[in-house]
């Protein structure tokens, strides 16, 4: 294989989502936990303890009442594991 025509191996996050930039990526990750799952809100609320309003609100994309931590609640109890990564860096100068 020539040169030009190797690939470049890249490890995605689990959440394409959030590969891709998507600030709902969280959002859009569980609601594709519930669609693989074949899960209705009624019976996530079965197999999580989590009401099932939530379960609406995340199929609806109602997400003010979310924090990222209920986020990654819900998303463990669909037994999906959730890493964080956090980067600090200085606060840039406005102009």
């Amino acid at each position: 294989m020539a040169e030009q025509d190797q690939l470049d191996l890249v490890h995605g996050s689990g959440n394409v989502f959030q590969d891709f930039g998507d600030p709902d990526a969280d959002v859009k990750q569980t609601k594709g936990i519930l669609d693989d799952r074949n899960l209705s809100t009624r019976k996530a609320q079965a197999l999580t303890g989590i009401d099932q309003a939530e379960f609406v609100r995340i199929r609806n994309a109602k997400l003010d009442r979310f924090t990222i931590d209920r986020l990654m609640t819900i998303i463990n109890k669909l037994d999906h594991h959730v890493d964080i990564q956090v980067e600090v860096r200085p606060a840039t100068a406005q102009a």
